[in-house]
């Protein structure tokens, strides 16, 4: 999955950027709360892909 599809999915949900990481984005789901890092990957294996979203929505 390419990374800017992953994050328009995840602001569909209400997730919004927490920091800048060395090799990774955070981003934190406003509802309820739960952080998860992003990779800064051009391409992101679907299975993570996958698991980012079920984590944050």
């Amino acid at each position: 999955m390419k990374r800017t599809d992953l994050l328009r999915k995840l602001s569909a949900l209400g997730c919004e950027l927490i920091r800048h990481g060395g090799n990774h984005d955070w981003y934190q789901n406003t509802a309820t709360k739960v952080c998860q890092p992003i990779p800064r990957h051009r391409e992101i294996k679907e299975n993570l892909a996958k698991s980012i979203i079920k984590k944050l929505s």
